[in-house]
């Protein structure tokens, strides 16, 4: 099996060709939600192992926030390069340099090593991370029509909930009994594995960014004789042999969908660094929960959001295929469950304990995962083809700028106010999630945008 489009492989118009196609996309897919999965079990091993890790080393809760941030020091930075390099080399080839890197940077880690070598390891593993997600989502997408996007998009946003269900008891296992330093060597051979399925298997799809090489029976053969439902990649495809004019990344910034999905994605990424660095500290010395409770009320947020993210998926393609609007259809959705999400945070402080809290600290930390799948299926539907890998990276560059201030701050407001330091926290993430819902519904309208940059 070659990297090039299977389609390629079979004579257009034979009946073989879309269903070996859409297995070769399925199996790509899958590959790249367990790529997701590997990069969210490397973020997590710090948050499950922060006792351990500050009392072996002698960390203050400012110096482990700074060690955690230190993570994405590069990561916006190689998220947009590596993005705009991404319109312009294969992204098979990128992600396999980056799975490379991640287990790479955490060898000297998994040794020995104290504070400077946790930094310079979470600094270069960031720096590899970076790019992931975008580049995940723009080479699964592209094995995609834009009406059938939903599913897989969705499925590799799920690949960071379930990087953290499967990562959570397996290193906690190992951090227990082997100590923290087993944990980080475990997901680094993970990586190595990745990477030896990857090279034999991995590829881009028939909508991938058009080239002198791509036939618009290629790209229409995925979705089978007789339909012709895709919107971009149709078009993209029907001037055979006909280049696609590059337009500037400033005229797709510069919507007001790639504004209002960027927002609304910066609030969901909030959440997720403080998930992924402070929520078990939270809910053990902020909320007074035992070790085991936490683990387990983590386990529920992170299977509430897998949960929703697909069914944001399945609700939204079920309304695009009645023809409901983008508008609605991604922004809507997303801004709304991004509203409740906040509304859920502002209420921690003041609720009473109980099943009212819990209730609340689902709402608050498991309903703001879906904008991530949302952000990157909206950013495919609006930008040209040769145009999407830059945009998608450069959205990340700036949505992971929250993961740099988010544990830093709160490592800060813990060691300044102690355990009322999370109820600020709190606060300040239900306000951020509260303006980026409201970006969402305000802002993304990808139909009219497109539109317009087609002029």
């Amino acid at each position: 099996m070659t990297d090039t489009d299977v389609a390629s492989a079979v004579p257009a118009g034979t009946a073989q060709a879309p269903s070996r196609t859409r297995r070769r996309a399925w199996i790509v897919t899958a590959l790249l939600v367990v790529f997701m999965m590997i990069n969210f079990a490397d973020k997590s091993v710090l948050g499950l192992a922060a006792e351990e890790i500050r009392q072996d080393l002698g960390l203050s809760a400012s110096a482990f926030g700074l060690a955690n941030s230190a993570f994405f020091l590069l990561f916006s930075i190689s998220g947009a390069a590596v993005g705009l390099l991404a319109d312009r080399v294969r992204p098979k080839w990128l992600l396999l340099i980056m799975a490379v890197l991640w287990s790479v940077s955490q060898a000297p880690l998994a040794v020995g090593g104290g504070l400077a070598v946790l930094i310079a390891s979470r600094v270069l593993l960031g720096a590899a991370e970076g790019p992931a997600y975008p580049v995940a989502q723009q080479t699964t997408l592209s094995w995609f029509p834009n009406h059938r996007r939903n599913l897989p998009g969705a499925l590799i946003a799920l690949g960071v909930t379930l990087g953290v269900l499967v990562a959570a008891p397996v290193l906690t296992w190992l951090i227990s009994h082997h100590g923290w330093r087993s944990a980080v060597a475990a997901v680094a051979l993970t990586g190595v594995v990745w990477t030896l399925l990857w090279i034999p298997f991995g590829g881009e799809g028939p909508y991938a960014t058009t080239s002198e090489n791509d036939s618009p029976s290629e790209a229409a053969s995925d979705d089978g004789p007789g339909t012709n439902k895709g919107t971009e990649a149709e078009t993209g495809a029907a001037s055979a042999g006909q280049a696609q004019p590059k337009m500037p990344y400033r005229r797709i910034l510069v919507t007001r969908t790639w504004i209002g999905v960027t927002i609304g994605y910066f609030s969901t990424y909030w959440v997720i660094a403080f998930a992924l660095v402070w929520l078990p500290s939270y809910l053990r010395d902020g909320l007074g929960y035992s070790s085991a409770v936490s683990t387990q009320l983590l386990m529920l947020f992170w299977g509430l959001s897998g949960i929703l993210v697909l069914g944001q998926a399945g609700l939204t393609g079920w309304m695009l295929r009645r023809g409901i609007a983008s508008r609605w259809a991604r922004g809507g959705v997303g801004g709304a469950l991004l509203l409740i999400a906040g509304v859920s945070c502002l209420a921690l402080p003041v609720a009473p304990g109980g099943a009212v809290t819990v209730v609340l600290l689902v709402g608050a930390f498991g309903l703001a995962g879906a904008m991530a799948s949302i952000a990157a299926t909206t950013i495919m539907e609006l930008a040209p083809a040769n145009r999407r890998g830059g945009a998608l990276g450069i959205m990340n560059a700036v949505v992971t700028t929250a993961g740099l201030i988010a544990p830093t701050l709160i490592g800060s407001l813990v060691d300044t106010r102690g355990s009322g330091g999370y109820e600020y926290a709190v606060l300040i993430t239900g306000a951020l999630l509260l303006v980026g819902g409201i970006a969402a519904v305000t802002l993304i309208n990808p139909d009219r945008d497109a539109r317009l940059l087609s002029v």
